[in-house]
């Protein structure tokens, strides 16, 4: 496999990045860079993080070009180096990571997600409204990986707090990407949902109440298949990107300043653009970017899922009293 890492990979360019990768060959890893200044959405950090943790996991070889760029401190504050097992020796200038970003890190279980969690919590200086936002997004994103991926070596994720902008007056945004090399969207849906493609499967997998553990319209108690839906939503309603790659298909929500409030249960009916015949991710990548304006349909959004989640309990902890006992 071949990587370069290009001057710019963020959510609206992401498609020139991936459709520059070389996944066919699995037998190594090659990773370059780009000898100017380069700048990545924590969706290409986990991308090209989660591919050199397969590579040591299988034991496989790693070839990570020697970084000739200024922004080499930012790659290796973020923790790409230590995942391509690069023996490049830096000197690294401390920065303090609360209120800026999480650097690369991987989950395997629900004790490494609670920790990050955790460790998200400083990023937003006890405003609870954006913790509970973000910290519902990430649940999401990996409990999909943790139910659906079948990968034994976890997600990579990382998030970045990208600060307001003075000159151009652009609001505090947090970019979050998650990568897993599980069995990818297509392949978890297939028992209950054949698809065609890998791009019909991502489609899917945006539709409130498919999931890939049941048939049953609406999902079940235990697995409503909202997850992506709602987090789809919360970025549309902020006017933000939101990409989604799986196997060969790629989809990405556009921003949109006109009807944001007007949630479609179709993904085909929102302001996107779709790729298919992509270099194959055996597995899945998100990436998201939430400004966190406290707007009326923001708000209203956040409220409806909370509502739905509490339904979802209360049938959850409903059906486990009903169920017949024997002492």
């Amino acid at each position: 496999m071949k990587v370069y890492v290009p001057n710019s990979a963020f959510l609206g360019n992401m498609q020139g990045f991936i459709k520059k990768l070389e996944l066919e060959d699995d037998s190594k890893l090659e990773v370059s860079f780009n000898k100017q200044w380069m700048s990545l959405h924590p969706m290409a950090l986990a991308m090209v993080a989660s591919l050199g943790l397969k590579m040591n996991h299988e034991g496989k070889p790693i070839h990570c070009e020697e970084i000739e760029a200024k922004s080499k401190p930012y790659f290796a504050r973020m923790g790409l180096l230590s995942y391509l097992s690069s023996a490049q020796e830096i000197q690294i200038r401390k920065h303090e990571e609360s209120g800026r970003f999480i650097p690369l890190r991987t989950i395997k279980n629900n004790d490494d997600l609670k920790k990050l969690l955790e460790d998200i919590n400083p990023i937003f200086h006890g405003k609870e409204e954006q913790v509970e936002t973000v910290n519902y997004v990430l649940s999401e994103l990996i409990r999909n990986v943790f139910e659906h991926s079948l990968s034994n070596i976890g997600a990579v994720v990382c998030v970045q707090n990208f600060k307001a902008s003075k000159k151009n007056e652009k609001p505090n945004r947090i970019s979050i990407g998650v990568a897993d090399t599980g069995i990818g969207i297509k392949k978890s849906l297939s028992e209950s949902y054949p698809t065609n493609n890998d791009l019909e499967a991502i489609k899917l997998a945006l539709t409130p109440g498919v999931t890939g553990r049941t048939r049953i319209p609406g999902g079940t108690e235990q697995n409503a298949g909202a997850g992506l839906f709602f987090i789809k939503s919360i970025a549309k309603v902020n006017g933000n990107f939101f990409d989604v790659y799986s196997g060969s298909g790629f989809y990405k929500l556009l921003t949109s300043d006109k009807k944001r409030s007007s949630l479609n249960a179709d993904p085909n009916f929102d302001k996107h653009s779709e790729l298919e015949n992509l270099p194959h991710w055996q597995g899945t990548v998100l990436g998201i970017d939430i400004v966190l304006e406290q707007t009326e349909p923001f708000i209203n959004l956040l409220k409806n899922i909370r509502e739905f989640y509490f339904k979802i309990k209360k049938i959850k902890k409903k059906s486990f009293y009903k169920r017949a006992r024997f002492i």
